[in-house]
């Protein structure tokens, strides 16, 4: 390998993604791997492990395998260096705001259910302590 190429065993330990999980997101179309190496190993560059890392955070937000699709889309149609039109720009612009937006909304409803949470188990504890006190 010339060093710009990663095997599948580097890129899970690099994204924390399982070999399976990886392989998933293949079947799935949401990432390719770069190459294949002469014995047929899936080998991978930076821009597929940071395609996987966007993967990575949009699963605990709740998004879809569809709406990382639709989003994976719209950033590698931006990022094409191909010349847009300003009315396919300005779409997939928005459509990446939406995106963008929605992620924001569900980081702080995490945020709500972490603070309940968090006091359900204070008061687990203070019930305890109190228990034991007794």
């Amino acid at each position: 390998m010339d060093g710009k190429h990663m095997q599948i065993g580097e890129v899970a330990a690099r994204t924390g993604l399982s070999l399976r999980t990886i392989r998933h997101y293949e079947e799935t179309g949401l990432v390719v791997p770069s190459a294949r190496s002469q014995g047929g190993f899936r080998l991978y560059t930076e821009a597929d492990v940071a395609r996987l890392m966007v993967i990575r955070r949009m699963k605990p937000l709740g998004f879809t395998l569809d709406q990382m699709r639709d989003l994976l889309e719209a950033t590698d149609r931006l990022d094409s260096g191909a010349e847009l039109p300003p009315g396919e720009r300005e779409e997939l612009l928005d459509r990446v705001r939406g995106f963008e937006e929605a992620a924001q909304q569900r980081v702080a409803d995490l945020r709500t259910q972490l603070a309940r949470a968090e006091e359900f188990a204070a008061t687990l504890g203070k019930r305890l302590t109190s228990a034991q006190q007794s």
